[in-house]
């Protein structure tokens, strides 16, 4: 017994001296590739320096929040303005959430995403200085909305939301000279101004590529966040990822928007509520009432029916299916009268499919799976969250 202890323990230690030796000269390649895109670029962003970063954050006192690729922190330019700086996290050692972030927003400029007013690049110190958005995330004004008074949106604002998040969308697909794909939408990467407009941001997963071309070739690499990644991310089987796997992902955000909730939901008074997208499918179906978290009029009401049946497109499992955002933008700014509703998500079993959507019956079951391994991992996230008791299980997903 002591014998295989030390040599599993000699055999780690192996391993991370082994890890340590090819670190160096990675981290020497990365650096060298991050300075060539720096060199090779025209930014309109501003070069700061680490010392400076330190400095306008005073030395990262105020704490905004925190995310996949790093911690936000409050700073103050020389000239006064606020700023939110983004320390971006030493495990992403490679560059490439840096240089996505970068080259993306660098040269953009659009009222419906965030600006990059500068950056900083000192070997493994990387940090964007954004503008600073005093009304923080959507995402703190969606989710419980009955339980306080002070973060609840008017469903009059909510649709504006939406409206600008689908604009800032549609300048990303087709309003830069590089299409962009921003691979990460949902509620806590749209930031709100002190009017309350939106702006999209966090761009650490986005991906370029040219204007004529509507497809693109990835590596198999699942980009997003459980919960708004479209079908083709997960497969090809599924389609090609486009432009409309972003669509996808606002779909899913804007039902979220007008359900008051996320779209997996494990703390409901009955199991058919659990999906979102399915119980207010069936809602629709019968043109029953809504049962949202919250009374509404008439005209609050239309608003609401519109951006469900919206977010139902955008959501259809087939990318053919689904509209473009600038389609979804029309859809939401016209008549609710004008808008068919859409065929059952399907998670559901639909009973009924587009025209010539034999596509979908034939990857049923890899579809399926994939539904059931994503909003698995999802109920068991809730119920650890809920729940003051941890249990740990093993198990093995299809």
């Amino acid at each position: 017994m002591a014998l295989s202890v030390g040599f599993v323990t000699t055999l780690f230690l192996l391993i991370l001296c082994f890890k340590r030796k090819l670190k160096w000269p990675t981290k020497t390649k990365n650096c060298n590739n991050v300075e060539n895109f720096l060199k090779n670029h025209e930014l309109l962003a501003k070069r700061y320096s680490y010392l400076q970063v330190k400095k306008m954050t005073n030395s990262f006192e105020v704490k905004l929040g925190q995310g996949g690729f790093g911690s936000v922190y409050r700073g103050v330019l020389s000239d006064g303005n606020l700023v939110a700086v983004k320390v971006l996290s030493e495990s992403k050692g490679n560059g490439e959430d840096f240089i996505n972030e970068v080259a993306s927003i660098g040269k953009t400029s659009h009222v419906n995403v965030v600006s990059l007013l500068g950056f900083c690049f000192e070997g493994h110190q990387r940090a964007l200085i954004y503008e600073f958005m005093p009304n923080g995330s959507l995402e703190k004004f969606i989710y419980n909305q009955a339980s306080s008074s002070n973060s609840q949106l008017g469903w009059k604002k909510l649709h504006e939301i939406a409206i600008g998040i689908a604009r800032g969308l549609e300048y990303l697909h087709i309003g830069c000279n590089t299409r962009i794909l921003h691979f990460d939408i949902k509620p806590h990467n749209i930031l709100l101004d002190q009017d309350f407009s939106p702006k999209i941001s966090d761009f650490g997963l986005a991906k370029l590529f040219p204007e004529k071309r509507s497809m693109i070739s990835m590596s198999h690499m699942i980009r997003g966040t459980p919960g708004y990644i479209a079908p083709e991310v997960y497969s090809r089987s599924f389609g090609q990822v486009s432009h409309k796997s972003d669509v996808y992902s606002y779909g899913m955000m804007i039902l979220e928007m007008a359900g008051g909730r996320k779209n997996i939901e494990v703390e409901v008074d009955h199991t058919s509520e659990i999906y979102f997208p399915n119980w207010i499918y069936k809602k629709l179906e019968l043109d029953d009432e809504l049962g949202l978290h919250r009374s509404m009029s008439n005209e609050e009401n239309e608003i609401t029916r519109k951006m469900i049946i919206v977010g139902l497109w955008c959501i259809q499992t087939n990318p053919l299916n689904r509209p473009t955002i600038t389609k979804a933008l029309e859809m939401l700014e016209g008549d609710l009268s004008s808008l068919e509703i859409p065929p059952k998500p399907y998670l559901s079993s639909p009973s009924r499919f587009l025209p010539g959507d034999l596509w979908c019956r034939k990857y049923q079951s890899q579809l399926e799976i994939i539904i059931y391994r994503e909003n698995l991992l999802l109920i068991l996230v809730n119920l650890l969250r809920h729940h003051c008791t941890v249990y740990i299980a093993t198990f093995s997903l299809p």
